[in-house]
């Protein structure tokens, strides 16, 4: 599993990025209200909003993490968006992106890069 400093992780199986959103980014948000997860077939760019969750706190974009194409969305989530708090890095999954650079993914922090990054805020 990949972090982005921007509070999204990503697990590959094979050329397939599942990406959600970080237990911390769960926390912060507090109660997890709606989810707007991407259409499949979309094509997605790293670093641009991509889906949308909404907490009784704020709403907030969901950051690709790679470039590629949506090939699932997690539309449990519509029905079940406390899913995001519950399990934040595992059932709680916004979509599926096949992706176009299996080097962005390499760039990407690890799990001790991430809690790193997270004790500097």
């Amino acid at each position: 599993m990949k972090f982005t400093k921007d509070h999204e992780w990503v697990r590959l199986e094979g050329d397939v990025a599942i990406v959600g959103i970080t237990k911390h980014a769960a926390e912060q948000l507090g109660d997890v209200v709606f989810v707007e997860t991407p259409e499949v077939g979309k094509t997605v760019e790293a670093k641009a909003g991509f889906a949308v969750v909404e907490s009784v706190k704020a709403a907030s974009d969901v950051y690709a993490p790679v470039d590629g194409e949506v090939i699932e969305a997690n539309d449990a989530l519509a029905g079940a968006p406390e899913t995001v708090n519950a399990e934040p890095e595992a059932g709680g999954w916004f979509a599926r992106v096949r992706i176009a650079d299996r080097a962005e993914y390499e760039a990407l922090m690890d799990r001790a890069a991430y809690d790193a990054f997270l004790e500097t805020l």
